[in-house]
């Protein structure tokens, strides 16, 4: 009976790896990195209604068709060209803070060009930088815009053709800057940039009436990303639209939208976005103010459109009158603490979420806080990682005492229990009778046994998550050969662990053969654990207990290094603390 509820725990375990080799290793071809983005050329600003009249991508609240005067203003779409010459199409204000190099676009008043200058490709020293937004024009279209729209009524608005004159040439986090433009109708527009060291722009919305006639207008933020990304494709992991909505996540599927059509929400506050892995573009509302939020797509023009955006409520503008609306931006990597400070700061409804930290975010985040926290005191996140196993084991140090203690109870009474199988084996009622006996008479327990590896299962998927979600543990470097914790052991056995003279060969679905130093040592400690537990009499069982340190260390060596390094040093704990106990129980270390 031990022996089939170990079993049971162990297979357990191994079809929850199975399972994320299906539902999270279900991988398509990515980036370098995984993080950029390979997308398609788009159309116009502002696009007729498709069949139907469903809202298509463009102007929220907008008119179905142009007005006269933007039908005039706006360009014909053009001829895919380089990122760099789309920049050098427009006139344009740099960007430059620590973080992000790029600029804004005078025509249209575009925010497309950003760079986040702290992070690479890859951990080559000149990898080339991340590229988060880029023209209209470019072959990776992905920019944010903020306007104003009169719901059909026929004012003159700036748009995508909108020349802008600026107050400044360089946005940086202590020089705001201010584009303006006059329609030639008594309405003056202004919209007043700003941003900090990190990533947050904060755009403040003006219009001056200096008409004879009232006006009512209505701001709005938008998103625009041209082309379905080359995503992970992960289970656990969402890339795509996502917002929170009355404190209340809602993500969106790149595919969802395009099947399922538009989604609207009506609410105040809240955010939302665009993300990537480890890469968000979100915009955040007047959290004080009500809008009307949506994501579209639009695949009409041959290659897909998605967008996000809101609108806020009317704004009626009596002759002299003025208004204004501010509201921010996002755009940059996704780093937790810098989240959580600007959810404080600003009063953003779980702005956290944009990390996605699953549904066991109760143990998910607090796991990420105590590694940053001991990285941040020895400076290495795969430390970080061997302390905080110690400091779990120690959390689970009396369970995991009770169910050694059980187990080495076990080993001791195996003896007796082949004698047992030996005298009734052919009666199987009977044999399980006198097992209950002497189980109880020796007070064992053998489901006890199985605890240490039920114990650490919720913590080996949180520390997954943590490693797998989390841009920190992103090009984190252990020692040796680990450069990058977040990504496989780059070491082979069939390169000679990098002794031979040719590199890591591509198996493709055959690459869990291209075992690394660490997952083998992996193996082998839970090899070393696995004779320290009672042995099955029975061979077959024996011999599935034997091959189980094997399909663990193929399975495993598909997983993040930082992973396969906690596991190994788990193991390796709980083998000392298993041979302290057998040894105070009176059990020989090594015999069966």
């Amino acid at each position: 009976m031990e022996q089939k509820n170990l079993i049971l725990a162990i297979a357990l375990s191994v079809a929850i790896l199975i399972g994320f080799q299906v539902f999270v290793g279900d991988q398509q071809v990515a980036p370098p990195g995984g993080e950029a983005v390979t997308q398609s050329a788009g159309g116009t600003a502002v696009p007729t209604a498709p069949p139907g009249g469903v809202p298509a991508t463009g102007v929220p609240g907008g008119p179905s068709v142009p007005t006269a005067g933007q039908a005039q203003s706006i360009p014909a779409a053009s001829a895919e060209v380089t990122r760099a010459e789309a920049i050098k199409r427009a006139p344009r204000v740099r960007i430059e803070t620590p973080t992000l190099s790029g600029s804004i676009s005078l025509l249209g008043g575009r925010i497309d060009d950003l760079t986040l200058t702290q992070y690479r490709e890859t951990i080559e020293p000149d990898s080339p930088e991340i590229v988060l937004l880029s023209p209209q024009d470019s072959a990776n279209p992905y920019f944010a815009d903020f306007g104003w729209t009169d719901a059909g009524s026929g004012t003159v608005l700036p748009n995508a053709a909108t020349l802008w004159q600026s107050d400044g040439h360089v946005l940086s986090p202590t020089q705001p800057v201010t584009l303006s433009w006059n329609n030639g109708a008594g309405l003056r527009f202004e919209t007043f940039y700003e941003i900090d060291e990190n990533y947050f722009f904060t755009v403040t919305q003006r219009v001056y009436n200096d008409s004879d006639a009232a006006v009512t207008l209505l701001p709005y933020g938008l998103i625009s990303r041209t082309g379905t990304p080359d995503i992970l494709g992960f289970y656990i992991l969402h890339e795509g639209l996502l917002g929170v909505f009355d404190e209340t996540l809602k993500e969106i599927d790149y595919s969802d939208l395009s099947d399922d059509g538009p989604v609207q929400v009506e609410t105040t506050g809240g955010w939302l976005g665009i993300t990537d892995k480890y890469w968000l573009v979100a915009l955040v509302p007047d959290q004080e103010k009500a809008i009307n939020a949506r994501f579209l797509h639009d695949g009409r023009s041959g290659a897909d459109k998605y967008q996000t955006d809101f609108l806020y409520g009317a704004a009626n503008l009596q002759p002299g009158a003025a208004t204004e609306i501010k509201s921010n931006l996002f755009a940059g990597a996704k780093k937790v603490l810098l989240l959580d400070d600007y959810e404080t700061e600003n009063g953003i409804a779980r702005f956290d979420l944009a990390v996605d930290f699953g549904w066991f975010y109760f143990l998910t985040k607090p796991l990420f806080y105590a590694l940053h926290y001991i990285t941040d005191l020895i400076g290495n996140f795969g430390v970080a990682i061997l302390i905080l196993t110690v400091g779990v084991k120690l959390v689970f140090f009396p369970l995991a005492n009770k169910s050694y203690a059980a187990m080495a109870k076990m080993k001791k009474l195996q003896p007796e229990m082949i004698k047992l199988k030996e005298r009734f084996g052919d009666d199987k009622q009977r044999l399980n009778q006198e097992m209950m006996a002497l189980y109880k008479k020796e007070g064992a327990n053998p489901m006890a046994g199985c605890l240490p590896i039920v114990v650490q299962i919720p913590v080996f998927f949180a520390l997954y998550k943590v490693m797998f979600v989390t841009i920190e543990m992103r090009h984190a470097p252990f020692f040796g050969w680990i450069q990058d914790l977040s990504a496989q052991d780059p070491t082979s056995i069939l390169n000679g662990f990098g002794l031979l003279p040719w590199g890591v060969p591509q198996l493709g679905a055959l690459d869990p053969i291209n075992l690394g130093v660490w997952p083998i040592l992996m193996g082998l400690t839970m090899f070393l654990q696995q004779r320290l537990n009672p042995q099955p009499p029975d061979p077959i069982q024996a011999k599935i207990f034997l091959f189980m340190p094997i399909i663990f260390t193929f399975l495993l060596s598909q997983f993040p290094a930082g992973l396969v390094i906690y596991w190994t040093w788990n193991n390796t704990l709980s083998i000392a603390q298993q041979a302290v106990i057998m040894r105070r129980h009176g059990v020989r270390i090594g015999r069966t």
